[in-house]
């Protein structure tokens, strides 16, 4: 690994890559958040979010001229056409800003780069990346990881996994699989085998 590795990080929501990647980032790797590049691409004034409001109405919007975040959520996951539109108007502009975020790392002598990306293979910043960990759980225990993170109806839950792919969508990309059920055990000793196929 002396060319240092990025590490793609995802799977379908509720599976916990969070603490699959915090537990990677006590292995030494520093992590690039999607989420985070996600909201900072859509910020007020930004060329993204005046694409999504002339595509998705003005009511996405707050008063104030920045985005309304759950509005925005309620209109782009109401149908695949619609969050297909969202993914396509949003993801050029993360793909430049992971690309700058690499690069800083590299720069500064980082050689372990995780990319924890929920839509990792939808965006195609998979092709930034030079290996790929898919976490995924049983539906029954994402759908309880769900409602507890998000405090969201049963409706609105099945409506958020639903817009997502099978599993087999992501393991099918995948160099690496992790099964997080909730057994903490378990789940640090995949961790850990995944790291020691990676540094060796």
């Amino acid at each position: 690994m002396s060319s240092g590795i990025v590490l793609g990080l995802t799977g379908p929501t509720g599976s916990g890559k969070s603490t699959v990647c915090s537990m990677l980032c006590e292995n030494g790797f520093v992590r690039i958040d999607a989420d985070k590049i996600a909201r900072e691409v859509v910020e007020k004034g930004s060329p993204a979010l005046t694409l999504l409001a002339e595509r998705f109405s003005h009511e996405i919007l707050n008063e104030d001229g920045t985005l309304n975040r759950k509005k925005l959520a309620e209109i782009a996951f109401s149908s695949s056409e619609n969050t297909k539109d969202l993914n396509d108007i949003t993801h050029p502009f993360i793909i430049d800003r992971v690309k700058v975020r690499i690069d800083e790392y590299k720069s500064s002598g980082q050689m372990r780069i995780v990319y924890d990306a929920p839509l990792l293979l939808e965006s195609g910043t998979d092709t930034l990346c030079d290996k790929i960990l898919v976490v995924t759980a049983d539906l029954d225990v994402r759908k309880a990881r769900i409602k507890r993170r998000d405090n969201l109806s049963d409706e609105e839950i099945e409506k958020r996994v639903n817009a997502q792919h099978r599993d087999s969508f992501y393991t099918e990309k995948s160099d690496y699989v992790i099964i997080n059920n909730g057994d903490t055990i378990s789940l640090s000793e995949q961790v850990q085998r995944v790291f020691f196929e990676l540094t060796r």
